[in-house]
């Protein structure tokens, strides 16, 4: 849990530790506000592999060695 009490996903967390916002999120990455809300607060959430790819590609501005493995089971 964080900031408003909300259920955080690993995604989520990994944001939250850094100080990045959701909106950054759905800018750099190109995906939708409900896209990024799911990929970030529900834990069973599993995009798909284009989705998936988008935010780590955006993640990688932030810390270029981020893998989907850190934040799914894939």
């Amino acid at each position: 849990m964080s900031g408003l009490g909300k259920p955080r996903s690993k995604l989520g967390k990994w944001m939250d530790r850094r100080g990045i916002k959701q909106d950054w999120l759905i800018k750099t990455g190109g995906l939708s506000k409900g896209t990024v809300t799911s990929a970030c607060n529900d834990e069973s959430y599993i995009p798909s592999g284009t989705v998936m790819q988008k935010i780590i590609k955006a993640l990688r501005e932030v810390d270029p060695s981020v893998k989907a493995t850190d934040f799914w089971e894939i």
